[in-house]
């Protein structure tokens, strides 16, 4: 593996390259090979949440394998009161068939105060039934609201859109996320694979004998505080995905990636729900 671990804040470390699982489930067989062979990969980061139906799926992929698995999953906002996240985690819990979740996140803002969710996730940490909590879907403003709160800077992630065609976090969350130590999980960092086509994308792969796929994995992967979560739901894209690990883009490929899809020079609203 040609990269280094993303450390958390307790000192846990997880590889840049994770496996997502949205909009999985109709072909169970296959994805939970998939999800094995992605954790005998090094891919041990694996993101569910209760919206998605997945959670299940999960728990039968890591069944045997519990200890090498790093699970995320999410609740919903709707549930995200201080009783309603106790009772989604259990629930989570219950569905992934193991007692604890490694991290666990508010899917993303809703008409609970965050301070009440916050309570219920330290609890819940405290409880070991999650081992660390994170946010998702927050920009800069929301994330220094999480850090006020109490135990808020025991917040360990925050997972939001980020592509090449998705570049706005560039302008102020990570860098904010860097300096706060808080890694930024990207959804979405293929950009639903509308990007694989593009001319300086294939010329980049091309050059380096690899694909527009391991190209734009590696992209989001470069500064270090970054894991992607693209989809895992076979064998031939996981194996695919984990070779990104090996490739490291050079100077003159950023610049051409930067002309094609140029970074954001304003502030932009945070994309995603």
């Amino acid at each position: 593996m040609g990269r280094g671990m993303i450390t958390f804040r307790d000192g846990r470390q997880v590889c840049p390259l994770g496996q997502g699982t949205y909009q999985m489930g109709r072909r169970r067989a296959e994805e939970i090979q998939a999800l094995r062979r992605g954790i005998d990969l090094g891919l041990t980061l694996i993101d569910t949440a209760e919206m998605y139906g997945t959670e299940d799926l999960v728990g039968e992929a890591v069944r045997g394998c519990r200890d090498r698995a790093y699970i995320v999953s999410k609740v919903l906002s709707g549930n995200a009161s201080y009783e309603g996240t106790k009772r989604a985690c259990e629930r989570s819990l219950r569905r992934l068939g193991t007692d604890y979740i490694d991290l666990y996140l508010l899917h993303w803002i809703g008409r609970y105060p965050f301070s009440e969710t916050v309570r219920a996730l330290v609890e819940l940490q405290q409880e070991g039934k999650i081992l660390s909590w994170g946010m998702s879907n927050l920009d800069v403003a929301d994330m220094e609201r999480i850090l006020y709160l109490p135990h808020g800077k025991d917040c360990a992630a925050n997972q939001v859109l980020y592509n090449l065609k998705d570049r706005g976090i560039e302008y102020d969350l990570i860098p904010w996320s860097e300096q706060h130590k808080i890694p930024v999980m990207a959804y979405t960092p293929l950009g639903e694979g509308r990007l694989r086509n593009n001319k300086a994308l294939l010329d980049i792969a091309r050059r380096h004998g690899a694909t527009p796929t391991q190209v734009m994995l590696s992209w989001i992967m470069r500064t270090g505080n970054v894991i992607a979560i693209p989809k895992a739901s076979s064998m031939t894209h996981v194996e695919e995905n984990a070779r990104s690990l090996d490739l490291t883009l050079t100077d003159e490929d950023l610049k051409n990636i930067d002309k094609a899809f140029p970074a954001p020079t304003y502030k932009v609203r945070l994309a995603g729900w």
